[in-house]
């Protein structure tokens, strides 16, 4: 846009009626949610970016769709994204997921974060499934130098059982003695090891 169309469109602007301009600015607001969830999916998959078809690393730009940089594969001649291949594909409505993620830090329900960023609550629950599978491919293949391992300690779990050697839990409980005991089990399937290296 020139600087005059610049001008004339803001004294356009200042003729418009309450409703008109709260339109507008809703409008503006989801171009700069969109814009700022895009930066963020580019940035974040510019450092490992290949061709999901065929993994090649020879590449090269292809136009944009939807926000997205375009691109295609020298070696396969498929077209890709920075989200192609990933659990993300697909997914609308970029200008929310932002505010998404933040009720999945807040620990909001399915139905209450659907409230909160204004989507349905089967989409919210795919988000939810979508944006967890993208958290476990952000893990390293391997640890170097000093690293650390431990096992996770939980309430053992008679479900199943016919004669319970305790009174019924709901929802977890809580140990009733400190510490390590016979209350616990450990969870193998629950091992977290960590690099010092690696930052928080």
């Amino acid at each position: 846009m020139s600087p005059s169309q610049w001008q004339s469109f803001i004294t356009e602007f200042t003729h418009l009626s309450p409703t008109q301009r709260n339109s507008a600015i809703e409008l503006l607001r989801a171009a700069s949610g969109t814009d700022a969830a895009i930066a963020l999916v580019e940035q974040a998959a510019k450092a490992r970016l290949a061709c999901p078809a065929c993994r090649s690393k020879h590449f090269h730009r292809h136009g944009h769709a939807q926000g997205l940089q375009r691109y295609r594969c020298v070696a396969c001649g498929r077209t890709f994204n920075a989200l192609s291949g990933t659990p993300l594909a697909h997914l609308h409505h970029k200008e929310r997921w932002l505010a998404y993620a933040g009720c999945m830090l807040d620990s909001f329900s399915v139905r209450k974060a659907a409230q909160q960023v204004a989507i349905h609550r089967n989409t919210s629950f795919r988000w939810r499934h979508r944006f967890l599978a993208l958290a476990k491919t952000d893990r390293p293949l391997c640890l170097h130098g000093i690293a650390e391992a431990d096992e996770m300690y939980l309430l053992e779990s008679e479900k199943g059982a016919r004669h319970l050697a305790r009174p019924a839990r709901q929802r977890g409980g809580h140990a009733k003695k400190r510490g390590i005991s016979d209350e616990l089990v450990a969870s193998w399937w629950h091992v977290t090891a960590r690099d010092r290296r690696a930052t928080l």
